[in-house]
């Protein structure tokens, strides 16, 4: 028998537990559009840029493209696959704001949400390691720095770091939320 939020003979209490799960996976669905945007910005940014230098003569020209570096293009391409899951999964984030003791699928969504985390780590990981190279260079390895001549483009590929480690940040947040979540069933 059930009075006023607690289950009599046991004393544990039912309402306040799904108020906090409703509050976190509002919160965990708020997340996942701030990641969205963060990771959908990041790979427009990142897939867009490129810059051209001209040359001695008009005809001649140094051109550099996201492309032109593999580690750019899995950037790309993790930021977009992210981005993908993310937007699929909000349909699982507001079933979980109607039905806040659901547990198989939060249990699923932290799974993917860790492999999803683990991409976005690699590909923001990987184009730091090269935008570091194109600002300081790596004199030992005979590597020069080229974001004195290529300055915008050095200035986007910066920039769309931002949105992907803000997309790490609310990964983190998410895969904690869900687990507070379950810790509270």
């Amino acid at each position: 028998m059930k009075t006023d939020g607690v289950e009599l003979g046991t004393g544990k209490s039912y309402a306040p537990v799904d108020g906090v799960n409703r509050g976190v996976s509002i919160l965990d669905f708020i997340l996942r559009i701030v990641a969205v945007l963060g990771t959908l910005g990041s790979a427009i940014a990142m897939g867009t840029t490129n810059e051209t230098l001209p040359f001695v003569t008009q005809f001649i020209r140094f051109r550099a493209e996201y492309k032109d570096l593999p580690m750019f293009t899995f950037f790309v391409i993790a930021n977009s696959i992210v981005c993908a899951y993310l937007v699929l999964s909000l349909p699982l984030s507001i079933f979980h704001i109607l039905r806040s003791s659901a547990q198989r699928s939060r249990i699923l969504l932290i799974f993917l949400d860790t492999a999803m985390l683990a991409l976005l780590t690699a590909g923001a990981s990987a184009a730091a390691s090269i935008v570091y190279l194109a600002h300081k260079g790596n004199a030992k390895a005979n590597w020069f720095a080229i974001c004195q001549q290529f300055n915008s483009f050095c200035e986007r590929a910066s920039g769309s770091l931002i949105g992907s480690f803000g997309g790490v940040i609310m990964f983190i947040l998410i895969i904690l939320l869900s687990a507070v979540a379950l810790s509270r069933r």
